[in-house]
């Protein structure tokens, strides 16, 4: 449990106009993407990490909000919403339909079955699927592959907490899924817009690498807000 501590003791002092992200000692930065909805996501590798590990570490406007890992077959390990007190959230052990990165290469649908656990005391339950289109697009020079999915979050009693539906995008050699144009469940059962797509791709030695304040679909006045400001909660798939 120490590491998870140091993990996010480490992003939450970040301020937006940090402008470098550092990760944890041990671990080293491959990417980052600047996206919509005024994102920036800083991915990362750790030594002491299983092999295909990765995490991910996403910035509003504000500084760190939502930090996550994923295993080999991209399934949601790890992750912690970054609100006025941190939130962890794990996957139980032996989900009933692992999701499966491999699959979805292989036959072109994953679909999934988990339970997830948070230390606030939540349990809930995730089905869905991926499916790939044939579809591919080239954003900022990197090809990626598109897919359709839908996942559903309910509660132990079956209530639908979360749920979304649309397109995203992944890389089969990275093993990555990045978010696309989508639809997620609003607090009134109305389905709501979003598009987290990527614009730009950095990678080491690029302008802009390991960056902490989004470009992309911000609002000027709030990017010239206090840094104390807290992030908005938001889990990003």
């Amino acid at each position: 449990m120490l590491k998870h501590v140091l993990i996010v003791a480490v992003l939450l002092p970040v301020p937006a106009f940090a402008g470098s992200f550092s990760p944890p000692e041990g671990c080293t930065t491959f990417m980052t993407v600047q996206a919509r909805q005024c994102r920036v996501s800083n991915h990362y590798k750790c030594s002491a990490d299983a092999p295909g590990d990765q995490w991910r570490a996403d910035f509003d406007q504000q500084g760190p909000f939502f930090l996550s890992r994923i295993n080999h077959e991209a399934e949601w390990v790890e992750s912690y919403d970054l609100g006025q007190t941190a939130v962890r959230q794990t996957l139980d052990p032996d989900p009933s339909d692992p999701a499966s990165f491999s699959e979805l290469l292989a036959s072109g649908t994953d679909t999934f079955a988990f339970n997830l656990s948070r230390d606030n005391g939540e349990q809930t339950r995730v089905n869905g699927f991926d499916t790939l289109t044939g579809r591919t697009f080239t954003i900022d020079g990197v090809t990626l592959s598109e897919t359709q999915f839908e996942f559903t979050e309910s509660d132990q009693n079956g209530v639908i907490l979360r749920q979304s539906r649309g397109n995203e995008y992944i890389h089969p050699e990275m093993r990555l899924f990045f978010s696309g144009p989508s639809e997620w469940r609003g607090p009134e059962g109305d389905f709501l817009p979003m598009d987290g797509s990527p614009v730009k791709f950095l990678f080491p030695d690029d302008p802009g690498f390991a960056a902490t304040e989004p470009l992309f679909d911000c609002d000027p006045l709030m990017t010239q807000a206090a840094p104390e400001a807290a992030p908005i909660p938001v889990a990003f798939k």
